[in-house]
């Protein structure tokens, strides 16, 4: 759409020496158009390529054919078809043979493409689920402000009256064009088919226009309604499925796993030959890749993984504090032109106003862009945090043995509420170790502008400061480490004495623990002592350091040569950058001393999670249980170690059970009997052989583990209520009486770690969650121990024995010590057998008898060579 009038062609367009005109205007005309052309066209060519590639990657299903879609479209293409009139009007006039300008061809034309690109970019949108589009509000609002004030100014001029079809034509085309701006306003439908399920309080910000989103209008009505009332549960929205943790866990965990796969697991050791040639020699050295694994490959990996995930997110938020402080140093450079223009009798009487407008506005869009910044990176922040917390979660399920060892509870508990809290508040900091030392070099460039030579003192006092600042950060970092040692033993030892307080209570220990606590967490107080001191040293430093500037650059200036006077113009634009200094030299050492605490936070981080994890393909499993008379549990000449460098527990394992029987683990204390359990879950390390299990697999341990949950839900476990079959569950389990005794029946809490709970209570309750998972296969290890006489008996007959629940259809390894099985025969058993903990099952029917097919399995140990071997002593 070029404006109608004299061409921008001429030796006297662009002439400053010519006497203006009486309508005195800010800039040229003929800058005007060039700029209301070709301003928007380069924003629109420029960025709707990469815009393209984000929606459709993203998309989010399509909307529907709404009203305010379908009239965007008819201004569209009326906007192409006023574009084509202006450009077949002077091909027209060139074969009726009038000469006419490049521009009155050229400008049109670039409209045209332009214009038609727009639309094709609406209809996409709509294809790909975009309700509210930023990059075509930005473009119409370009599209109205250059074209309108050319446009205004040629009216003023009186150009128009030459041509009324181009004044006409030029109208018509800014009219839609402000309509189509006014619409780009308005939010469409929601999509027909949207990829996330419908919710029931949703955030408003996915229905809010681009407008609203630039200024967090979305956010009022909670805000509102905050100020009015207190805020509830159900005025809270919806969690949006990006920042749901099921998909920010998955995503980490998946671009985790891919980096630690593409970690280099050959070294090339280089040498030089003849002239200086170069030989690449692969070698495959073990000791070499672990030792490279835990010196430098452990937090590469870890960084690369989040870098792809939230990539996006960080580098968009970067993007508006580049925008943000643009604007930040615009401002300095407007209060020197308009101090100047004071000091100018003989200035435009323009430029005073919109100079203000424009100081103003930068203003406005600093603060606009800098909230943007600092919200993209609190959700950058949330999602981080929730990501990080799943993610070691998931780890701590699948730690080996030897991991367990390496990391207590209590070093855990440090990572996700210290480790963690660091690593992403660092994330606010992170612009701050390269945007600060731009803003110091920017200050300093104005500085030399405004002072000369003078400013260079800025510089040699800023740069003394340096070396201190090294020193103290390094010393920081040391003090940092030491710190979260201290407080790994300190949580350790804390958590021991919480789980032994029992027993540390009877033997009167208190004072000797507490003594133990106490001294470590003075060590640690004083590691934290030390550096908060070198950080408040830095901080003074860097604070005075200030002051040093502005003192020693006044001075110097003034008494280095007459002619240098202090006017306004200097003063207040110095004042002016130095308040930008004093902002980047405080914030500096605040970012150093964040990620220096996250450095170390981080590298414990990667170090938990590259810890060794349990074989997931040490036990072949199948889906489904075996055929009758076929073997469920099998192992094949099995070697198995606690760990790699301890020597194996149990040796030459040989073992197989068929479908439907009882096999009794019998051996002395310390013989192997959870051991061979725990070879068969796969939590020991395999050192050879082979290990099969068919179907799905109930475990009951030694050590009874309940949940903070009611009773039923810690018996169900999260699987499908069966009212009758719980009901049976509980009868056979002996956990009847409780649930009568309680007060909310099974719908009592049991509180945390089973504290309402006893003992055989527990136990009971951990039977009963394996017998209502109606496993193929159960692995009960000592499930009897902590019951009294007649409770065992109970249980055994009711759930383990041949009259039980897991009669004939289930297969049962039950490690029992050897006084409760060393009286049972191999050949038959008589009525009159022992039962748990060496107490007589009288009554008790014969297995035999009832269809049963029984085993024993002695394992005898040898300790002195710490060898386990297993023999099956029937079948």
């Amino acid at each position: 759409m070029a404006a109608p009038g004299e061409p921008c062609a001429g030796p006297g367009v662009w002439n400053q020496t010519e006497q203006e005109p009486a309508v005195y205007s800010p800039l040229s005309l003929c800058f005007l158009r060039s700029a209301g052309v070709w301003l928007p066209a380069l924003y629109l060519w420029v960025l709707g390529p990469i815009y393209l590639l984000h929606i459709q990657r993203h998309g989010r299903g399509y909307l529907r054919m709404s009203p305010l879609f379908k009239v965007k479209m008819v201004l569209g293409f009326a906007l192409i078809l006023l574009c084509a009139f202006n450009v077949a009007v002077p091909l027209w006039k060139i074969q009726q043979g009038t000469p006419q300008a490049p521009e009155f061809l050229i400008h049109p034309t670039v409209w045209l493409t332009t214009m038609s690109f727009a639309v094709f970019l609406i209809h996409v949108e709509r294809k790909k689920g975009v309700r509210a589009s930023g990059l075509l509000f930005g473009y119409w609002l370009l599209c109205c402000l250059l074209p309108a004030a050319s446009t205004t100014q040629q009216a003023l001029s009186g150009g128009f009256r030459s041509d009324p079809l181009r004044h006409l034509s030029t109208y018509l085309c800014l009219s839609l064009v402000v309509a189509e701006f006014v619409l780009s306003c308005l939010v469409d439908w929601p999509p027909f088919f949207p990829k996330d399920a419908q919710q029931s309080n949703p955030c408003p910000k996915a229905a809010a226009s681009f407008p609203s989103r630039a200024m967090f209008w979305w956010a009022s009505g909670l805000l509102w309604r905050g100020y009015r009332k207190p805020l509830g549960p159900r005025d809270f929205w919806s969690l949006e499925q990006e920042n749901s943790s099921e998909e920010l866990v998955s995503q980490l965990e998946r671009e985790w796993t891919r980096t630690r796969g593409e970690a280099p697991r050959r070294t090339k050791v280089f040498k030089s030959r003849g002239r200086g040639g170069v030989e690449a020699v692969e070698m495959e050295a073990a000791e070499t890749d672990a030792f490279l694994q835990q010196e430098g490959s452990q937090r590469g990996p870890l960084l690369r993984a989040i870098w792809r995930v939230f990539r996006p997110t960080f580098l968009l938020g970067t993007l508006s504090l580049v925008v943000s402080d643009a604007c930040r140093f615009t401002i300095p450079r407007l209060l020197s032109l308009f101090l100047e223009l004071m000091g100018d009798p003989e200035a435009p009487a323009w430029k005073g106003p919109l100079l203000a407008v424009l100081m103003f506005l930068s203003a406005c869009l600093q603060t606009v862009f800098e909230q943007h910044y600092m919200f993209r990176i609190k959700v950058l922040q949330m999602r981080l945090r929730t990501a990080i917390t799943g993610l070691v979660y998931r780890k701590v399920l699948a730690l080996s043995s030897s991991s367990r060892k390496a990391s207590a509870v209590g070093d855990v508990v440090n990572l996700l509420s210290v480790d963690l809290q660091r690593l992403t508040e660092s994330v606010l900091y992170l612009n701050g170790l390269w945007m600060l030392l731009l803003w110091i070099v920017i200050c300093f460039i104005y500085l030399w502008q405004l002072l000369g030579p003078s400013a260079l003192t800025a510089i040699a006092v800023f740069l003394g400061l340096l070396p201190l600042n090294f020193f103290i950060t390094k010393k920081r970092s040391h003090h940092q480490e030491e710190q979260m040692r201290q407080k790994d033993a300190r949580a350790r030892l804390t958590s021991s004495v919480l789980r032994t307080m029992r027993t540390i209570k009877s033997h009167g220990w208190e004072e000797a623990f507490l003594e133990r606590v106490l001294r470590i967490r003075g060590q640690e107080l004083g590691a934290l002592r030390t550096s908060t001191l070198l950080f408040s040293v830095s901080l003074v430093s860097f604070q005075v350091s200030t002051f040093l500037v502005a003192l020693v650059v006044f001075a110097v200036h003034t008494l280095v040569a007459e002619e240098n006077t202090m006017d306004a113009e200097k003063a207040f634009v110095t004042l002016t950058v130095l308040s930008v200094l004093n902002k980047a030299q405080a914030f500096l050492p605040f970012s150093v001393h964040i990620i220096v605490q996250a450095r170390v936070s981080f590298d414990r981080l990667a170090a938990f999670l590259c810890l060794e994890e349990v074989d997931p393909s040490a036990v072949g499993r199948s889906a489904s249980g075996g055929a009758a008379g076929k073997d469920c549990v099998a192992i094949h000449n099995g070697t198995f170690a606690w760990s790699r460098e301890g020597p194996p527990c149990l040796h030459r394992i040989n073992l197989a059970v068929p479908q439907g029987c009882l096999l009794a683990v019998v051996g002395p204390v310390g013989a192997g009997k959870s051991s061979l359990l725990s070879a068969l879950l796969g939590e020991l390390l395999k050192v050879e052989g082979s290990v099969s299990v068919k179907g799905p697999v109930a475990y009951v341990p030694q050590e009874a583990w309940v949940q903070n949950a009611s009773l039923v839900e810690n018996v169900c476990f999260r699987q499908e209520r069966d009212l009758p079959w719980l009901q049976q569950v509980l009868e056979a389990c002996a956990l009847r009486p409780e649930v009568d005794s309680f007060p909310a029946g099974i719908h009592t809490p049991i509180g945390e770690q089973g504290m309402n709970l006893s003992g055989g209570q527990k136990q009971r309750l951990s039977l009963a969650r394996a017998v209502y998972r109606k496993a193929a296969v159960y692995l009960l290890d000592d499930p009897l121990a902590a019951l009294d006489a007649h409770v065992g008996q109970h249980v055994f007959t009711h759930v383990i024995g041949p009259g039980g629940l897991l009669q004939g259809t289930k297969q049962n390894l039950w490690p029992v010590p050897v006084t409760l099985v060393a009286p049972l025969e191999a050949e038959g058993l008589s009525t009159h057998q022992s039962g748990p903990s060496g107490r007589p099952l009288e009554g008790m029917p014969p297995l035999q008898k009832a269809g049963w097919r029984f085993f024993k399995m002695t394992v005898s140990g040898q300790d002195s060579q710490q060898q386990r071997t297993a023999h099956v002593m029937a079948g």
